[in-house]
């Protein structure tokens, strides 16, 4: 038997966050994204539910736009975790976020080490982050300790969401630019 994962959902305001918190949060106008958490163990099981957490996600959401190319980057990046960056007794953190107006960020946080990066496959393994590179807007890496958080981004320029009007100068359907 499987324990489900632990999940945390949130929606409201940044009541003045910090500097790290709004590099993290990514908040626009003091506006905190919609954002849904789950951790996972170290066992192929993990995938699939990762899959169907952020279809869930995705789909409470109204995101349907580009919901195949995200749950095929969340696979890729649970297998990658699970593969290569989660030691034996440990597990990875999957973070969703849905940013004003319409960016949705995947974030899969390990204890591992490691660089992830694209190479060249070999007959079984090496395509996930080409299939990421390849569906999400961007991607990357960034540090954590211990570990890494692999993550993509994808603009859902067709989503409409209930949020103050367009901040920062931003363009309704332009992509905003979170470092």
């Amino acid at each position: 038997m499987h324990d489900k994962p632990v999940q945390r959902f949130c929606t409201g305001r940044v009541p003045g966050a910090s500097g790290a918190e709004e590099s993290t949060v990514g908040a626009v106008n003091d506006q905190l994204p919609l954002f849904r958490e789950a951790f996972y163990r170290r066992e192929r099981l993990s995938v699939p539910l990762a899959r169907d957490f952020t279809r869930k996600a995705l789909a409470d959401w109204g995101a349907h736009t580009r919901a195949d190319d995200v749950l095929l980057c969340v696979s890729e990046l649970a297998t990658n975790a699970l593969r290569h960056g989660v030691p034996p007794g440990r597990g990875f953190r999957l973070v969703l976020f849905l940013h004003h107006p319409a960016l949705l960020r995947v974030e899969v946080h390990d204890s591992g080490d490691g660089d992830p990066a694209v190479r060249t496959p070999d007959d079984e393994s090496g395509r996930g982050l080409q299939i990421v590179d390849a569906l999400s807007d961007l991607w990357g890496v960034g540090e954590r300790d211990p570990g890494k958080i692999v993550w993509c981004q994808f603009g859902l320029g067709d989503l409409l969401l209930t949020c103050p009007e367009q901040a920062n100068g931003v363009a309704d359907g332009q992509p905003l630019r979170i470092s």
